[in-house]
Order: structure tokens, then sequence, then C-alpha cells
């Protein structure tokens, strides 16, 4: 018969359980770390790897719109959020999406050309913009280019539009919102 005796005080039975507590939270952790956040847990998808899953995300609201996007570029969320990134980010907080935690890093922004538009179908100045993160969407926007055009959230809108609509705290001018590169 084998006898195996372990002398321990409280110190090292505190450490073993801490330790196996912080493995437990790494592995739940890792297993839900590429979950949907809980405020986008319905129907919709945030992700945007890849072209198909960029298409895929903007057409779940009703969007049509070209394949192909019209602008690929790189651009920094601002550290310090002047009035109209401001406004902007509570655009996309209305929408799910929170730009806070991305504040003073780069993103990508995919821009495509949206084709139906309601009120606008045969009219071409209508896109949809997506700032996009390590293969997430993290905010982004439909707008007008036309002067004095219009900018709102990624819902589909209910009433045709012919002209310009009122600006509103989740319609913003977008000469307000432009992002750069600096």
């Amino acid at each position: 018969m084998f006898v195996y005796s372990v002398k321990t005080s409280k110190a090292k039975i505190f450490s073993v359980l801490l330790a196996l507590a912080v493995s437990v939270a790494a592995i739940f952790f890792v297993m839900n770390k590429d979950r949907e956040p809980a405020a986008n847990d319905t129907a919709i998808s945030y992700r945007a790897e890849n072209a198909a899953e960029r298409v895929a995300f903007l057409s779940q609201f009703g969007w049509k719109l070209s394949e192909d996007p019209v602008e690929v570029s790189e651009v920094i969320i601002p550290a310090d959020f002047d009035a109209g990134y401001l406004e902007y980010a509570e655009m996309n907080k209305a929408q799910g999406l929170d730009l806070e935690p991305y504040k003073g890093m780069r993103a990508k922004r995919w821009t495509y050309d949206i084709l139906n538009y309601p009120g606008l179908e045969n009219q071409s100045g209508v896109q949809a913009n997506l700032l996009i993160s390590e293969g997430r969407i993290i905010g982004g926007d439909i707008c007008s280019l036309d002067l004095g055009g219009f900018m709102h959230g990624f819902d589909f809108p209910s009433v045709p539009q012919t002209t310009a609509p009122p600006l509103s705290v989740t319609e913003i001018p977008i000469e307000a919102t432009e992002l750069s590169d600096r």
C-alpha cells in the first residue's frame, strides 16, 4: 500500500481555488468570444469578414445594393467626439452599435450604392457606409450625397423620400460626420 501526505495551509488552498476560478472564467470568456453582444441578440448578424457578409448585413434591413463597394478606406474613430460625431455615435447607439469602445482606433469604412431607397429608386447618390473592425460591424449609416441630403441608421424607411427629410437627433448633415484619416 502506498500512502502520500500533503501538508497544506489555508493560503495554498485559497491560491488553488483562485487559480481554478480564473481558469473557469477564461474558458467561459473564450467560449463566448464570438457570441453577438447582448444589445445585438436579435436575428441580425453583425459579422462582416467578407463581401458576402457585408451585403447580407445590409440585405437584412431590406436594402438592395451594388455588390461591389464604391469605396473602401481606412478611418480613425476620433479619440474625442466633437458635436457632429457625438450625434453620429448616438444615432449608432440607437441602432445597437456603440462607437465608444473604438475611440482612437482604426476601422475600415466600406461604402455601397443603395439601389432601392423609397422614392429615390432611379436616382444615384444614396449610399450605405459600414464601419468595420475585426470583421464586425461597429457602426454605419444610410445617407444621401445630394446637397441638403439626409443620414439615418440602417432601418429601411417606411415613407418614400422625394426630398431631403427634416433633420432630427438621428439624422445629421453629412458634413458634420466626415471621418478623416488623421
